[in-house]
């Protein structure tokens, strides 16, 4: 670009002056297309803004009738300037009025100027608006003259983000980077949550985008990618990735966008055209943004948060915060908005400020999401790009029974969910003074509601629900929060505090149901191909002995003179539970030995999750003192559909005749040899999925916190008789057309059952 006032580096200076200026919006605005006009030897530049009802209005321009200004509107399916905003891609003609989606405006005078070239004003990948020069030659316009205008254009999507141009709008005719967004994806957790977002992983802000010394910046950007190259080689050549896997392949992939020549190219012709290095990053990134969240193959839309990774790690090695992200104070009531975190990272805030959890993935049995069930926290998954269109502090409301989100809500919208709360808080109030009637249905069956917990901050809902006691205690939540795995005296009095409140209410224990996607961060990981099907849980309690052997002995001295329950997770062979029971008597004899208190009595049970336990109920039975079903595992099992998978996780219904068969005959073995058998899975906390259980035997459940006002409010209007004589023929129906879901809704709508 040779324009009359010299290259871009030169227009960028000279903008960044007109920025620094104490003028109006609209003044600056004017400013900016004059420089840009001169710079390019243009006849015309126009800055369009999208608007929040997704139309573009002229916002400025140099050239055309400055009149139009404000007036000239259209919509993003509408002429050349909605081709770009719509396809956020550049356009350059020579002869644009020659296009097919040339659209002539009267009102503007620009049927005189045959070249036109537009570029997006993107942020994020966002559109936020189209820049515009135009000339009545009929011009071919460079690779560099685009490649400037793109630069330019990133000055102007920082002026429309920071709110400058709202005071220029109409109502409901605002720039569309603050507009309202309705977003569905997956309900996770049920709730209501209001609040301000914040980033769980916030984008690094570029704050300064025009570059003093382009030397020095290309130096710095060098030095950059080579860290990083770096760090990356570093990950790779660590030993437990050394080996091959899938694993390995996508850091393989991830260390070649690294080295990619053109990634790096883009990058320095954006410095060169006057940019500072984090400027250079958020522009091309920007610009891949939104060119791969409009591809159509899905495997690009996945490899794009690589990409973004990828940049964000580039800008912390440029701004120096290559440490990570700094956690910063959350506001009263935070919503945190993620593309996806472990368990270990949620609780790492302080839970009794969030409102609400989004996700770009999740399933409804991670367990991100069973931990935020447990929390109480209203929890959304699979909101498409929700980290990318959110900025920290943005209003945000979170329904976690419709799986919506609203960004950015307008003010009827925020009144309604307010009222909602208002509801809700009604209902909870109706659902407390149920707390002291005893779960008993309307024909007189007792079904024992107990809670899952894992830490202390569960603890006051056990008489706040006023459940029969914990039915699931995961004892694993206080490894993934602990910085170093945890002393035997600080498990012992986590222990003591869980028996204390619970008081005369009986506890399981299960112990710890590491592994898979449950890693400690002070433990070294073992890469494996499918780590929910590997070594986790009793597995490798069982190899690492030392390690259950300093559990079982912390619940067992916690347990000194009450009773103790206490189960082993993932059973896949009753040689693993005899093995495991041994650890328990080797203990007890232990603390005998050292004159410890011992539990007045001990029970040991397992927790039924995999299908293989299912073949051997009778001899599992005959050692154990009760069984848990894990709902949760024992589906993922039985459908070979991995629960994290967000592509499977909801494909197979646990209403359907296999998996109420084998819920079935765990129920049916615990009767025949007199065990006591709890359902613990998500499962349980649905009231309608309750009413099955209820109805295949199940006398115990275990559910969140959350979930006892509901299914106790349930289970006092159930007939167990009426629901059995329509649960159990279908499951006796081998056509393969049976639909219990269907046909148990149906019976609860006609009993008037409150689902």
């Amino acid at each position: 670009m040779r324009g009359a006032l010299g290259g871009p580096r030169v227009l960028l200076r000279r903008l960044r002056e007109v920025m620094a200026e104490p003028v109006s919006a609209q003044d600056r605005l004017d400013k900016i297309v004059v420089l840009i006009a001169a710079n390019m030897v243009a006849e015309v530049c126009s800055v369009y803004v999208l608007r929040v009802d997704q139309t573009l209005e002229l916002y400025a321009t140099e050239g055309l009738n400055r009149d139009a200004v404000h007036l000239t509107v259209m919509r993003v399916d509408e002429g050349l300037v909605g081709h770009v905003a719509r396809e956020a891609e550049s356009l350059a003609l020579s002869d644009a009025q020659a296009h097919p989606e040339f659209a002539y405006r009267p009102e503007t005078g620009e049927e005189v100027y045959n070249s036109f070239l537009g570029v997006p004003i993107l942020r994020a990948g966002n559109t936020l608006g189209v820049l515009v020069v135009q000339n009545r030659a009929r011009r071919t316009y460079t690779e560099e003259e685009i490649e400037a205008l793109q630069t330019t254009a990133m000055v102007l999507a920082e002026m429309i983000a920071s709110g400058e141009l709202t005071a220029l709008a109409k109502p409901g005719a605002e720039p569309a980077i603050r507009r309202p967004l309705h977003l569905k994806g997956v309900a996770l957790a049920d709730g209501l949550g209001l609040g301000h977002v914040v980033l769980h992983e916030p984008r690094v802000k570029v704050t300064n985008v025009i570059a003093d010394d382009v030397v020095k910046e290309t130096a710095r950007l060098d030095a950059a990618i080579g860290k990083l190259r770096h760090s990356i080689d570093v990950m790779l050549e660590d030993d437990g990735l050394a080996k091959a896997g899938e694993h390995r392949d996508i850091l393989e992939a991830y260390r070649m966008f690294a080295h990619d020549r053109g990634w790096m190219h883009k990058m320095r012709e954006a410095v060169l055209s006057g940019l500072t290095a984090e400027g250079a990053v958020e522009r091309v990134q920007s610009d891949t943004r939104a060119r791969m969240m409009r591809a159509s193959d899905p495997y690009l839309r996945e490899r794009l948060h690589d990409l973004d990774d990828l940049a964000n790690r580039l800008l912390r090695e440029l701004t120096g915060r290559n440490r990570g992200p700094e956690r910063e104070a959350l506001p009263e009531n935070a919503i945190l908005v993620a593309r996806n975190m472990s368990p270990a990272a949620l609780l790492d805030y302080d839970r009794s400020r969030i409102r609400g959890l989004v996700l770009e993935e999740g399933g409804t049995t991670s367990h991100v999401t069973i931990v935020a069930r447990a929390l109480g926290i209203a929890a959304v998954g699979q909101v498409e790009n929700a980290a990318g269109l959110a900025d920290p502090g943005d209003p945000m409301i979170v329904d976690g029974q419709a799986g919506e989100v609203h960004l950015r809500p307008p003010g009827d919208v925020e009144e309604a969910y307010a009222e909602k709360v208002r509801f809700r808080a009604r209902r909870q109030a109706q659902y407390a003074a149920l707390r002291t009637r005893p779960s008993v249905t309307k024909d007189g069956v007792h079904v024992d509601l107990h809670l899952n917990a894992g830490l202390l901050v569960d603890l006051p809902h056990i008489a706040e629900t006023g459940a029969a006691g914990i039915g699931l205690f995961r004892t694993e939540l206080q490894f993934m929060i602990a910085s170093a795995f945890p002393r035997i005296s600080e498990q012992l009095k986590l222990y003591r505090a869980v028996l204390d409140a619970a008081g005369d209410r009986p506890v399981t224990f299960r112990t710890l149901d590491i592994g898979g996607d449950k890693v400690l961060p002070y433990m070294r990981t073992v890469e494996e191909e499918n780590p929910a099907l590997g070594w986790r849980a009793i597995r490798l309690g069982l190899d690492r002995p030392g390690l259950l052997r300093s559990q079982v002995r912390a619940l067992l001295r916690a347990g000194s003179g009450r009773e103790l329950r206490l189960m082993f997770p993932m059973v896949a062979a009753v040689d693993e539970f005899d093995r495991a029971r041994a650890i328990v008597e080797r203990e007890l004899t232990h603390l005998r030995k050292h004159g410890h208190g011992l539990p007045e009595k001990v029970f040991v049970g397992a927790m039924v999750e995999v299908p293989s336990l299912l073949f051997q109920l009778d001899e599992i039975l005959s050692r154990a003192d009760f069984l848990s079903v894990g709902s949760n595992d024992l589906v993922q099992f039985l459908y070979a559909a991995d629960r994290s998978n967000v592509r499977v996780a909801d494909r197979f219904d646990p209403l359907s005749p296999p998996a109420l068969r084998a819920f079935r005959m765990v129920a049916e073995a615990g009767l025949r040899h007199g065990k006591p058998v709890t359902l613990c899975g998500e499962l349980a906390s649905r009231p309608l999925e309750a009413v099955a259980l209820a109805a295949l035997g199940y006398r115990a459940l275990s559910v969140s916190p959350a979930a006892i006002g509901p299914v106790k409010a349930m289970m006092l209007e159930l007939d167990v008789s009426a629901a059995r004589r329509i649960l159990l023929p279908m499951l006796e129906d081998h056509s393969g057309t049976a639909d219990p879901r269907a046909a148990l809704t149906a019976f609860a709508k006609a009993s008037g059952l409150p689902l």
